[in-house]
């Protein structure tokens, strides 16, 4: 499997991974996990909790640009070191902004969100490089 698509592959896992903090937050909140209204106690999380929910949120709404860009890129054969390593950066780039959001690092998260942006549209460009 190439470079790019495990990347896409970690990135789906990141999405789940950016759960965690959320579950832990949500068990704290209300003393256990609720299960039969999951959404209704995300909505009452503060702090680190609302922005773990927000991170998570965040993940879906980036990881279909960015398998879009792989997959562009790929179906065009426009693979080579320059995908590879928009791939690469663009997954180091969704850890950072995690734990940037995590830590309220507010205008660092934004910047490591840009370089995210930025990777998944040039994935997308790379035909045409």
């Amino acid at each position: 499997m190439s470079i790019p698509f495990w990347c896409i592959f970690i990135s789906a896992l990141l999405i789940f991974i950016a759960k965690i903090p959320v579950a832990k937050a949500m068990k704290e909140e209300g003393g256990h996990y609720d299960n039969h209204h999951p959404r209704a106690q995300q909505a009452r999380l503060t702090g680190v909790g609302a922005r773990a929910l927000a991170a998570h949120q965040n993940s879906f709404e980036m990881f279909p640009l960015f398998a879009v860009g792989v997959l562009m890129a790929q179906v065009t054969q426009s693979s080579g070191w320059l995908v590879d390593m928009l791939a690469v950066i663009f997954v180091l780039s969704r850890v950072l902004y995690l734990l940037c959001y995590l830590a309220d690092l507010h205008w660092q998260r934004s910047a490591v969100w840009v370089v995210g942006l930025i990777c998944s549209l040039l994935l997308m460009l790379t035909p045409a490089l």
